[in-house]
C-alpha cells in the first residue's frame, strides 16, 4: 500500500485529510504518467452525489487539462460505468470521485487503466513520486492544454444500454420491485434502467442533496428497504451503495440477501446453463461457512480470495472464472465487467429470480446462514492497525476462540483497507457464542491500544 493510495484509491475527508490542492496534482501526475504511454492521453471522470465531489472534480480536471490531457467529463454516474466507458471511448484511463460506502464527509479518488481493471501497483507508484515530489509539476501551454468533451447524458444511455444488454430482458416480467438508490450514483441511472424493464419498480433514496448519500439507506442500511418491501408487498427490494458497485437484496419476507445468498442463486442458474465456467466461483475468506456447505453439496468449487473486490478479481483472472464476490455485495460478473456493478448484479438476480419460478425467499434459502457476529473497532491510525495486528496479545485471544469453537467455527481478525478499524468476525453453531467471542476479541484489540 502506498503513501497515497489505498487498498481501494485515495481516501479521506475532504478539506482536513486532502483537497483541492492534492487533486489538482493527482490530475497533472495522472496525466503525465499516461503521456508517457501516449502523447495526449484521454481520460473519462465521474462522481457520486457527495457535496465535496464538484470541488475534486473541478480540481482534477484543471490538473488534467494542464498537463495537457483530454477529458470526457461523465457527470454523476456509478463506479462501474467508468470503468465500461472508459472501455468504449478507448480512453487511456478513467477516474472515479468517491467514497463508496463511507459518510458524506468522505470522499476519494480511484483511477482505472484503459481496459476498465484498476491501475496497476506500478503506475500508481509513478503517480504517487511525481505527486509527492518537491519539484514545480510539468504543466503545458498553447495548444498542448487539454480540452474537456462533454455529453453525460449520452453517455449514461449508453452504459444503461450496455446493462440491458446484458440480461435476458424478456424473461425478467411481473415482479413489484423496491430501489434503494442509496441517495448516491445510481440515482442517476436506476430509474431509467428499470423502466426499461416489463416490471414494476418503484424508486426510493434517489434524491440526493449532497450529505444525504448513504444516510440511514443503501446497501449498509437496510431497515427501510425491509420495512418497503414487507408493508408494500414486493416481491423483492433491491439495494445500492453509495457508488452503486455493491448490490444486496431483501426478500419478500424482509430477510436480508447478502451477497453470499446472491451469487449462490446465480451460481446455480449458470451451472444449469452451462455457463458457470469450471463450475467455479470466487468469494472470500469473510464468506459464511454455509456459502461452503452450499457449493459442495451443488458440486461447486469455492475458491477464497483475501478480502477486497482486487483481491477476487485478481483470482478470478488466474483461474477463469466468470463469477466472484464478496459478502458485502461487490459482485463480478466477468462476462460483462471489469468490475463489481450493483446494478449488474441486481439485474442476474431478477433473471434467476424470474426463471426459477421461486419466491426470493426460496432463493434466499438455499444457504443457510451461519452465525455470524462482525465488530468494527477503531483504532487511531494506519501504525495503530500494524501494531494491533503484530501483538502477540491479538494472537492469543483469536487462537483460544479457535480452540473453544472445535472446528465448528472460525475467527477472522483483519485491519480495514479503507478506514482506521481492526475488523473482527467470528462464526459459531449460536448466535450468542459467536457475539461472546467477538467481544472477547474486539476487547482484546482495545487493550492493546
Amino acid at each position: 500500500m502506498g503513501a497515497l493510495f489505498g487498498t481501494d484509491g485515495i481516501r479521506g475527508v475532504v478539506n482536513r485529510d486532502y483537497g483541492a490542492v492534492l487533486a489538482f496534482r493527482v490530475g497533472v501526475a495522472a496525466a503525465v504518467a499516461l503521456s508517457e504511454q501516449k502523447a495526449r492521453p484521454l481520460f473519462t471522470i465521474g462522481k457520486d452525489t457527495r457535496i465535496s465531489s464538484d470541488l475534486l472534480e473541478a480540481a482534477l480536471i484543471a490538473g488534467l487539462c494542464s498537463a495537457g490531457a483530454d477529458v470526457i467529463r461523465l457527470g454523476v454516474i456509478p463506479t462501474p460505468a467508468v470503468a465500461y466507458l472508459t472501455v468504449e471511448n478507448k480512453a487511456d484511463a478513467g477516474i472515479v470521485i468517491s467514497a463508496s460506502h463511507n459518510p458524506y464527509e468522505h470522499n476519494g479518488i480511484k483511477i482505472f487503466n484503459g481496459s476498465g481493471f484498476k491501475l496497476s501497483d506500478e503506475l500508481e507508484e509513478r503517480i504517487e513520486r511525481i505527486v509527492l515530489a518537491q519539484e514545480l509539476l510539468p504543466v503545458r501551454t498553447g495548444s498542448e492544454i487539454g480540452r474537456v468533451i462533454e455529453g453525460e447524458e449520452a453517455q449514461k444511455a449508453r452504459y444503461i444500454g450496455h446493462l440491458l444488454s446484458c440480461v435476458d430482458t424478456e424473461a425478467i416480467e411481473g415482479l413489484r420491485v423496491a430501489v434503494d438508490c442509496a441517495n448516491g450514483a445510481a440515482s442517476a441511472t436506476a430509474a431509467a434502467l428499470f423502466d426499461a424493464l416489463p416490471i414494476h419498480a418503484d424508486i426510493f433514496f434517489n434524491h440526493p442533496d449532497g450529505i444525504n448519500i448513504n444516510d440511514n439507506c443503501g446497501s449498509t442500511h437496510l431497515e427501510q428497504l425491509r420495512m418497503t418491501v414487507v408493508e408494500g408487498r414486493y416481491d423483492l427490494g433491491l439495494a445500492f451503495d453509495g457508488d452503486a458497485d455493491r448490490c444486496l437484496a431483501v426478500d419478500e419476507t424482509g430477510e436480508e440477501m447478502d451477497g453470499d445468498h446472491i451469487m449462490a442463486a446465480c451460481a446455480l442458474r449458470l451451472k444449469e446453463e452451462g455457463r458457470l465456467a469450471d463450475s467455479t466461483v470466487v468469494a472470500t475468506v469473510m464468506s459464511n461457512m454455509g456459502f461452503h456447505a452450499f457449493a459442495r453439496e451443488q458440486g461447486i468449487q469455492l475458491l477464497c480470495a483475501n478480502v477486497g473486490d482486487r483481491n477476487v478479481l485478481e483470482m478470478m483472472q488466474e483461474r477463469g472464472c466468470v463469477l466472484g464476490g464478496e459478502q458485502s455485495g461487490h459482485l463480478i460478473f466477468l462476462e460483462h465487467a471489469t468490475t463489481g456493478d450493483g446494478q449488474l448484479a441486481a439485474l442476474q438476480l431478477l433473471e434467476t429470480l424470474c426463471r426459477s419460478g421461486k419466491k426470493a425467499s426460496q432463493l434466499n434459502g438455499l444457504v443457510a446462514r451461519y452465525p455470524q457476529a462482525l465488530l468494527n473497532v477503531p483504532v487511531a491510525d494506519k501504525a495503530a492497525k500494524e501494531a494491533v495486528m503484530a501483538s502477540p496479545v491479538l494472537k492469543e485471544a483469536a487462537a483460544r476462540a479457535e480452540r473453544e469453537l472445535k472446528g465448528k467455527g472460525r475467527v477472522l481478525v483483519r485491519p480495514s483497507g479503507t478506514e482506521a478499524l481492526i475488523r473482527v468476525m467470528v462464526e459459531a453453531p449460536e448466535k450468542e457464542e459467536a457475539e461472546a467471542w467477538a467481544k472477547k476479541i474486539a476487547d482484546a484489540v482495545a487493550e492493546i491500544q
